[in-house]
């Protein structure tokens, strides 16, 4: 084990539906960089080394983000890992602190987005995905219907077939997301709807309606990163949280060879990722308060109950039936409303979910706090593939 690591200060935007705002990546990164070092109360000078995440863009976007912030010559690094692109950043500001390279880093994540579902944007050359859709295609088929909610949504309904989920849990979720997000300032969309609302609205692919699926956004998030010296040199102490546990897994064997569409998008990265934090901290999923987790679909999230421990396997629907998900159940599952309510650019995801896992251990959360909050875990997914899963606790560096 290296050194302990800390998170002194985070920032972010708005997310906003693509093209409803007049800014540019650079404008993104200014604000929640800004923000975060704010939050920290620390100046651009004291960030050592840099890692700024995004999926869509030019190959030095990363350092053309933080002129905004200075030009003090250090090194940026350009992370890009799909929808796990912001955690992923997070990953390597972290390792950088742990093995004792930097003693404050910044991870700093961005996007900005077209309207629309995701496509390719390289014709002429091997797709990363293609192995994941080959797999799907021969299982299921390959609908007129968007790629991603294809992929999940028939991890959706092998779940279903498996162990009698309804499409009525699943809608439960997005239900659930999106009365979240009415208290999240931060949020895409903050209007809360009725169960039948999300039941009855468009469908994508079966079972997931347009209200169960994320959308495409702009926006950014950022964190600063320290060590225990850096902390008390600079009487950060009030504001740290510590990375109890961090692991990072791609995609395995089992991932197509159980030709399974729920181990296709990820969930044994998901269980692995997760076993190896829960041995790393000493807690397990019964210690933890709240969770930030990757619902890019409704049925991706009940899914992921079970592949972090939450509930036991096959038990998903069982787990949202009785309201274990929310304010006054077991957890409080994606408090900032998840990536179906408060949006989903992709660079931003995982560190907008480290800054509202922060501000809840911090009890800054406003609205959304959950009471008491201790311990927080974090999981971002991104297909093609790799999970990173993340448990926060307050610091106690008296």
């Amino acid at each position: 084990m290296g050194r302990k690591v800390y998170v002194v200060g985070v920032g972010m935007t708005k997310f906003e539906k693509p093209g409803s705002r007049s800014w540019d990546y650079p404008d993104m990164a200014k604000e929640s960089g800004t923000k975060a070092l704010q939050d920290a109360g620390i100046a651009y000078e004291n960030v050592e080394q840099a890692m700024v995440g995004y999926c869509y863009g030019e190959s030095t976007c990363g350092e053309r983000a933080l002129y905004a912030l200075g030009m003090t010559g250090i090194p940026i690094y350009n992370v890009n890992n799909n929808c796990a692109t912001g955690s992923t950043a997070l990953f390597m500001a972290r390792q950088f602190i742990e093995g004792g390279i930097a003693d404050c880093v910044m991870a700093l994540g961005f996007e900005k987005m077209e309207k629309g579902s995701l496509g390719a944007k390289y014709t002429d050359r091997t797709n990363p995905m293609d192995k994941h859709i080959e797999l799907m295609a021969s299982l299921r088929g390959f609908a007129p219907a968007p790629p991603a909610a294809q992929m999940f949504g028939n991890a959706g309904r092998e779940h279903m077939e498996r162990y009698g989920t309804t499409a009525l849990q699943f809608a439960k979720i997005g239900w659930k997301n999106h009365k979240h997000s009415v208290n999240n300032p931060y949020s895409q969309f903050r209007d809360e709807y009725s169960l039948e609302g999300i039941l009855s609205a468009p469908m994508v692919y079966e079972p997931l309606t347009k209200l169960q699926c994320c959308p495409t956004s702009d926006g950014s998030g950022a964190a600063i990163l320290a060590s225990a010296d850096f902390v008390k040199q600079h009487g950060l102490e009030h504001k740290a949280v510590e990375i109890l546990g961090m692991a990072m897994t791609t995609d395995f064997a089992s991932t197509f060879s159980e030709r399974s569409c729920i181990k296709m998008v990820g969930s044994d990265l998901s269980k692995a990722a997760a076993h190896k934090v829960y041995e790393q901290s000493g807690l397990g999923p019964e210690n933890v308060d709240v969770v930030e987790l990757h619902d890019c679909f409704s049925c991706n999230e009940l899914i992921t109950y079970e592949a972090l421990g939450l509930c036991p396997e096959g038990k998903g629907g069982e787990f949202v039936d009785a309201g274990a998900n929310t304010y006054g159940g077991k957890v409080v599952v994606n408090p900032s409303g998840g990536l179906i309510s408060k949006g989903h650019p992709l660079g931003a995801t995982g560190l907008a979910q480290c800054a509202e896992l922060n501000w809840q251990l911090r009890g800054e959360a406003d609205k959304r706090q959950v009471s008491g909050a201790k311990v927080a875990l974090q999981h971002n997914l991104g297909l093609g593939g790799a999970a990173v899963v993340t448990m926060y606790r307050r610091a106690n560096l008296a």
